[in-house]
């Protein structure tokens, strides 16, 4: 097998992108042609953070079809971050392990990097061209050693049967959400909009008014170092995202004390309250999203009057939502893997339109695909113009500006500040 050419260069904070082998341009699976003898016998051990993971153990069933003697595993690490680097050189280390966009960059991670399998090495013959370009990340040196699996974004869950019943439509702009709620509240939903308010990623403020401040800094890319030098100067990009926040708190689309007092934690409570049946647009992150289908059957409400309900992009726009796709994990595989051979051909089994869709499907979260089936949870993503869809490295924003932004939109979601204080302070925002 194909050894790694060259050592692993620290990857650089810019998404840098492919310049070939994952066009925009969708084509079919080619069929799965297994490298090696049916009847070869091996074992592989994939390890990540989460608690449990049935979408990858039913990818591990799909390929004993073609490799029946194998043997795979997931296995869980605590404390993941801080033990996975000296776990893939001990005595017995994973094949294959997660990694995230939120390594990059930082040298804690620079062993962990050195570690990986060059997954861009044409022998390996693994093909990637369904992912999105903008979600793939290199080395300085231009190598893959990381493929997204799973993403995901910002946005609402939808009961679609109460648009139905109340003869609405699900609004995709600004000005179709402001008379929507409008009707719905006129039909006795208190609360059109709900969510967790937050200082966090699934925060209902940053659901909702996030994306639209992502969509202007990209379109003011001059301004990304002020930003994350967290010069004050640079707030005045927030303006327009905050403006619109203050607006939005003001419309009565949602009652800010109602979701304080009835939604106590960023997760369950989320899930658990959309459940009740009675909220129209629950804004959510993709990441508690995924733990939808698990919690149906705990939730009496939902098993007496079970509803159909979807994902959509909050219509914070004038001219529409915005779809930011960010990384939820990737697969590196461990180049001292006593299996190299036959975790790069799992990876080349699962690096695929048909793989990864099945994965993401199970998991409900967001293939790193172009691709959205029309029944799925997801799929109304798809009809967000490209021009408004984009990946969250493309702003180019560091952790520390991405806090600043959530501090501003903290403090004006609840009234501690005003639209020009937040903006006059950013940089030195007190941060919950």
């Amino acid at each position: 097998m194909k050894k790694t050419l060259s050592a692993i260069l620290s990857l650089s904070m810019t998404a840098a992108l492919l310049l070939q082998g994952c066009g925009s341009g969708k084509k079919a699976d080619a069929p799965f042609v297994p490298k090696y003898d049916k009847d070869t016998e091996f074992s592989l051990t994939v390890a990540g953070s989460y608690s449990n993971f049935e979408s990858l153990e039913a990818e591990f069933e799909r390929f004993y079809e073609y490799y029946p003697n194998a043997s795979l595993q997931y296995v869980t690490m605590d404390d993941y971050n801080n033990v996975i680097s000296s776990a893939l050189v001990n005595s017995e280390p994973p094949d294959i392990f997660t990694t995230n966009s939120a390594m990059i960059g930082d040298e804690a991670y620079n062993d962990m990097f050195d570690s990986c399998e060059v997954l861009s090495d044409p022998s390996l013959d693994i093909d990637y061209s369904c992912i999105k370009e903008s979600l793939i990340r290199t080395t300085d040196s231009g190598d893959v050693v990381m493929l997204p699996i799973f993403t995901t974004s910002y946005g609402m869950l939808v009961n679609m049967d109460i648009f139905e019943k109340e003869g609405l439509k699900v609004p995709t702009d600004y000005k179709e959400l402001v008379s929507v709620c409008e009707k719905l509240k006129s039909a006795g939903y208190e609360s059109p909009m709900m969510g967790t308010d937050r200082f966090s990623g699934t925060g209902m403020f940053n659901c909702f008014v996030y994306p639209m401040f992502a969509y202007d800094v990209i379109n003011n890319s001059d301004k990304v170092d002020s930003l994350n030098a967290l010069d004050p100067s640079a707030g005045e990009v927030m303006r327009p995202s905050l403006e619109r926040l203050d607006e939005f708190v003001n419309s009565g689309c949602v009652d800010v004390e109602k979701c304080r007092e009835e939604i106590t934690d960023e997760y369950e409570a989320i899930i658990m309250r959309f459940f009740e049946g009675d909220v129209p647009m629950m804004l959510a992150a993709g990441d508690v999203v995924s733990g939808t289908a698990k919690r149906e059957s705990k939730s009496d409400a939902f098993t007496a009057h079970p509803f159909k309900y979807r994902f959509f992009a909050a219509p914070a726009g004038d001219d529409g939502g915005y779809f930011i796709n960010s990384i939820s994990i990737c697969f590196s595989v461990n180049k001292n893997s006593r299996n190299i051979d036959m975790a790069n051909e799992f990876m080349r089994f699962l690096i695929s339109n048909k793989e990864l869709g099945n994965m993401a499907s199970l998991k409900r979260l967001i293939p790193p695909i172009d691709v959205f089936s029309e029944d799925d949870l997801y799929s109304a993503l798809a009809d967000i113009p490209d021009d408004r869809s984009f990946s969250d490295k493309e702003t180019g924003l560091m952790d520390p500006a991405v806090r600043q932004f959530r501090a501003a939109i903290f403090a004006v979601g609840n009234k501690e500040m005003t639209v020009d204080e937040a903006v006059a302070s950013y940089g030195s925002i007190p941060e919950e």
